[in-house]
């Protein structure tokens, strides 16, 4: 983890940047699967999944008794655990409902707006090292609070062409059915034209690599919605000397263990506490499993020290990070002074894993900056907003001249024609 002291404000954008891919080679490789998966549907599907994941799968589709077994492979404490999590995330989600307000922003003339669900969705949930069975709570039951009428999981297998158990019995809890043995580009490819197995869907959700976050830029081409860029995952952790560096350390490895491409920052106005936390750092990840990932991740990530804690937020607001720890014992007086964050955790004993696992909130957040202009997935991520309005006689009669003026100058006639033959009949 590289070093900076006190960098000149200019140099701030170059600090700001991510490691990345040849996005030129990315994009040739996502068109070329793409194509031929609408093509020839679940046979190009078997033929990547074979190439790219190593598994030579003869269905895609896993079959209803794999998923009812899947509960007698995982521990009960699991099962309780991601139980207390399901409850926490209901009652976050549920929370966000809308209550339909009828507004007369006029006599006469009522406006409102009422949410319906989008119908059919497709989650994605990140395999290969590490199956992320957690993100199927995060997509999954908002999506079902929502009234999704269709849901549609996409996973990849593992080298012995197996789902993860905890995937397929937190799938099964909270009541999605239709899962598919499939990851990477080939599944969003699936998802966004259908296949004879999968079914086409109106909007993709879930994190990924940089290949499923270009996969999923790319499938808006053809008309399939998205919830928002979420690629390789980061952390930014601003810390000050009340801070534990214990704590720190272990929230910097948290992110890092995630993949190689994944990015971790470090912000502080004391030289020293950089010091002690890159001093744990070097402890806590000789005992990890997956060390060689975190170090590699490591390499690609900055510990800076900046002259003030204001500072720092002014730094993370240009990163705009997926997840922010402010490691601060007086955190809440710094909420105003963030603008882009994906979450926010505030303090000493508010790690990241809270959100990622059980604390309520939800982790598929934006990373790769993109937290400047995109929320996470939240309940409104699942439906659609419609206005509607309804206008009186008395209501035509007080906007209707208004709006003939304004069509004609437009030079909108037929606009203004629908207004005068009502006014006339009048």
């Amino acid at each position: 983890m590289k070093t900076i002291l006190y960098p000149n404000k200019k140099g701030w954008l170059k600090l700001r940047q991510r490691p990345r891919i040849q996005v030129k080679e990315l994009n040739t490789l996502v068109n070329q699967v793409f194509e031929k998966i609408n093509v020839e549907g679940d046979k190009a599907v078997l033929n990547y999944t074979k190439q790219f994941d190593k598994v030579n799968l003869k269905s895609l589709q896993v079959n209803e008794e794999t998923i009812k077994s899947a509960s007698q492979s995982i521990s009960l404490e699991l099962k309780q655990a991601i139980k207390l999590a399901k409850r926490n995330v209901e009652k976050f989600h549920q929370a966000q409902t809308e209550l339909s307000k009828k507004i007369e922003t006029t006599e006469g003339v009522v406006c409102w707006r009422e949410s319906r669900p989008i119908e059919k969705v497709g989650i994605y949930i990140p395999g290969g090292t590490a199956p992320l069975f957690s993100t199927v709570l995060m997509l999954g039951v908002p999506a079902k609070i929502a009234g999704c009428k269709e849901i549609i999981l996409c996973t990849p297998p593992n080298e012995r062409g197996e789902i993860s158990p905890a995937i397929l019995y937190t799938a099964s809890l909270i009541g999605i059915t239709k899962i598919f043995s499939v990851g990477g580009i080939q599944a969003i490819a699936a998802m966004t034209f259908g296949t004879e197995s999968i079914a086409k869907v109106d909007k993709v959700f879930g994190p990924g690599n940089q290949y499923v976050t270009a996969a999923k830029q790319t499938a808006q081409n053809f008309g399939v919605a998205i919830d928002l860029p979420a690629g390789p995952s980061e952390v930014l952790v601003i810390a000050n000397n009340t801070c534990k560096p214990a704590f720190v350390a272990a929230d910097l490895l948290s992110q890092a263990e995630h993949g190689a491409d994944s990015q971790v920052i470090l912000l502080s106005d004391n030289k020293t506490i950089i010091g002690e936390v890159l001093v744990e750092l070097k402890t806590q990840v000789e005992k990890l499993p997956r060390k060689e990932i975190a170090e590699a991740a490591l390499k690609n990530s900055k510990a800076i020290v900046l002259k003030t804690i204001i500072d720092c937020i002014a730094f993370s607001n240009l990163y705009a990070p997926e997840h922010l720890i402010l490691a601060i014992e007086d955190s809440q007086r710094l909420i105003p002074k963030i603008s882009n964050a994906g979450s926010v955790f505030l303090g000493n004993y508010s790690c990241e894993s809270a959100g990622d696992y059980a604390s309520g909130t939800n982790h598929t957040l934006p990373t790769n900056g993109y937290a400047r202009n995109y929320s996470g997935v939240s309940l409104d991520s699942f439906v659609k907003k419609i206005t509607f309005q309804q206008l009186s006689k008395q209501g035509i009669k007080n906007i209707g001249p208004a709006i003939e003026i304004m069509a004609e100058t437009e030079q909108l006639f037929a606009h203004k024609n629908a207004v005068t033959v009502r006014l006339k009949n009048l």
